[in-house]
């Protein structure tokens, strides 16, 4: 019986190695081939890494910049102590994170992708989430900001107002879903053991929760000490703490900007070569078959790759004769592209999740279940917030 066990283990694990394996061998493969169409298509490359340039400096920088030293300086002082202790109540049974986790939620909704993989990550490296809690909360906390939901999809794209209650509801609305439906995965175990000090953790009341009630004092006075206590041990004069705030952010932006450009760059070549009309004719079966425009499959071609591109696209999906689908199918789309987020922004989680143990894999799947329920809270919700 042992050897058995052992013989299924040892084939568990070469299974595990040769997948590796293939996935860097294709990984490897793949960047072959973009070098070589930008080689033979030098002039689409140049023109598509100036397009997402452009896109970055004049949206995403400004945007998310601000956001970025915000909360590296809010993490200095604290704040995630507060929160944590004020929002654990609500957090934890609702989502089955901690109180912590709530000060991401409401960065991530206020400042969009990628701000919650930041957050998270940090949060984890300070012991403050496990593996399993970290995985379950950037799920769901990767959304689009308000400003790009609405200045840019709603009125920049699609040139209309009256579609922010419906294309919102369905893509904050499902990220809440979402996170409802994670709280009941079952987590797996962590590759060695991780001391966390949440706010119910016996270390964390004995500290502070166990004093303030020693002292008599409530739950928000409770929270204003775990606050105070995290700054002092924190130590860094406010001048340190915003200095490297600035600093750490302009970093982390200059790795976003050149993965907006290079997933934009990567696909044009694509699209230009021809090599991605396999995947769009097997859009076109889909929606045919569920009985949608197949002139909206571009937008998910794009929207795959990248969060921008997808959404103008699909403010653009023609019907026949060139004449736009209908609005609804259209919003729908969006809907399906904000939430899927493109590969742009999964390598930019990948990449501040990276060192944290978190693992793609379940990432991926609820980015298509996050899509799925925003595709289908649209057409739930459209007769009641659309105001024709």
């Amino acid at each position: 019986m042992s050897d058995f066990i052992l013989s299924r283990k040892g084939s568990a694990g070469f299974v595990r190695r040769g997948l590796r394996l293939a996935a860097v061998t294709g990984a490897g493969a793949c960047v072959l081939l973009i070098g070589l169409l930008v080689l033979l298509m030098p002039g689409v490359a140049l023109e598509a890494s100036l397009k997402g340039l452009s896109v970055w400096w004049e949206v995403l920088f400004p945007a998310l910049f601000p956001f970025f030293v915000l909360s590296e300086v809010l993490l200095g002082f604290g704040i995630v102590h507060l929160a944590a202790a004020l929002l654990d109540p609500l957090m934890r049974p609702l989502f089955r994170i901690p109180g912590a986790g709530g000060f991401v939620l409401a960065l991530s909704f206020g400042a969009g992708y990628p701000i919650g993989a930041r957050l998270t990550s940090r949060l984890m490296e300070q012991n403050l989430l496990s593996r399993g809690e970290g995985e379950r909360l950037v799920a769901m906390t990767t959304t689009s900001d308000p400003i790009f939901l609405i200045g840019a999809v709603c009125l920049g794209f699609f040139g209309r107002l009256d579609i922010v209650p419906v294309l919102a509801a369905a893509h904050y609305g499902g990220a809440m879903l979402l996170g409802l439906l994670l709280r009941w995965r079952k987590d797996e175990p962590e590759p060695e053991e991780r001391s966390r000090q949440a706010p119910d953790n016996p270390a964390l009341r004995d500290e502070t929760g166990l004093r303030a009630s020693r002292l008599g004092i409530g739950r928000v006075k409770q929270a204003i000490l775990a606050m105070h206590e995290a700054r002092m041990a924190d130590g860094r004069p406010f001048g340190i703490v915003l200095n490297q705030a600035v600093k750490s952010s302009l970093a982390l932006m200059i790795v976003v900007g050149g993965l907006v450009v290079c997933f934009s760059a990567t696909l044009q070549l694509l699209l230009h070569s021809g090599l991605l009309l396999p995947l769009k004719h097997a859009i076109v079966l889909v929606l045919q078959t569920v009985g949608l425009e197949p002139g909206l499959a571009g937008a998910f071609v794009q929207g795959a790759f990248e969060v921008t591109l997808g959404n103008a696209a699909s403010a653009a999906g023609a019907g026949p004769g060139g004449i736009p689908a209908a609005l609804i199918d259209r919003v729908a789309v969006a809907s399906f592209v904000l939430a899927w987020a493109g590969l742009s922004v999964h390598a930019q989680v990948a990449g501040l999740m990276g060192r944290t143990g978190w693992r793609y894999g379940p990432f991926a799947r609820a980015r298509l279940l996050h899509a799925g329920i925003s595709v289908a809270l649209v057409y739930l919700l459209w007769p009641w917030l659309y105001a024709a």
